[in-house]
């Protein structure tokens, strides 16, 4: 696969049963996380979704994550999503899309977008279930297109609050404990950043869970996860 691909974010090995991501392996937190999101429910733009499995409706959510939905609905504005295929299906993780057509050839995208994701997580945004991320390489700044859904709590995907303080006096990741640590250098760290959630399934579930649990395999340039049968995304469209 190509280094620079979006998809590349979630080709690193498995761990205990689900597949980690690149730069984020293994996250543990050990900072106390915010309570659970509280979703802004009033004229939150929905993209309704029709796929080969069926129909879903993500709502998204421009005061938490401005620059990405922004991002975001750009392509479903320019069609870039119709046609493309949900290529990675793990299904006691997530299932990633928005990137490849039916042939598995990569779609061209625009520059991609800043990382949002601490601001997300503060506006009460996590990767649980239901919820929608976007997919990058290790550079944090690198999300464009595809994106995915989570179908399962994953955490360990959050980026890493960072504690008050410069330095900050006692920082603690992956078992280790760092004191005095200058903040520019955690907020710079690229395996804290986690991915940025900017919305999440509204209808459809039922559908996520039906792609989520079908048959995978290899398939074009991807020698795992990807659907036996293609699940094709045949429309996205911004609800009025």
């Amino acid at each position: 696969m190509v280094q620079s691909s979006a998809s590349r974010s979630f080709d690193t090995a498995r761990s205990t049963g689900r597949r980690a991501l690149l730069a984020v392996a293994a996250l543990a937190l050990a900072l106390p996380m915010a309570a659970s999101p509280a979703f802004a429910q009033a004229k939150a733009p929905r993209v309704k979704f029709v796929t080969s499995a069926g129909e879903f409706v993500m709502e998204v959510y421009p005061d938490k994550a401005p620059k990405t939905v922004a991002n975001f609905l750009q392509y479903v504005s320019d069609k870039h999503y119709d046609g493309t295929v949900f290529h990675r299906v793990i299904g006691n993780f997530m299932i990633q899309g928005g990137g490849y057509d039916a042939s598995y050839t990569e779609k061209k995208t625009r520059p991609p977008v800043m990382h949002e994701g601490r601001e997300s997580l503060a506006a009460g945004l996590r990767n649980e279930v239901g919820t929608v991320a976007m997919a990058r390489t290790n550079d944090p700044n690198s999300a464009s297109a595809q994106f995915f859904v989570n179908v399962k709590d994953n955490a360990f995907l959050d980026p890493t609050p960072i504690p008050p303080g410069d330095p900050v006096p006692r920082f603690e990741y992956q078992g280790r404990v760092y004191e005095n640590t200058p903040r520019a250098n955690l907020l710079a760290a690229p395996q804290l950043y986690g991915y940025t959630v900017f919305g999440r399934i509204v209808s459809g579930m039922d559908v996520v869970n039906k792609i989520k649990d079908t048959p995978t395999g290899a398939g074009g340039p991807f020698p795992s996860d990807v659907p036996r049968t293609p699940v094709v995304i045949r429309s996205a469209t911004l609800l009025k």
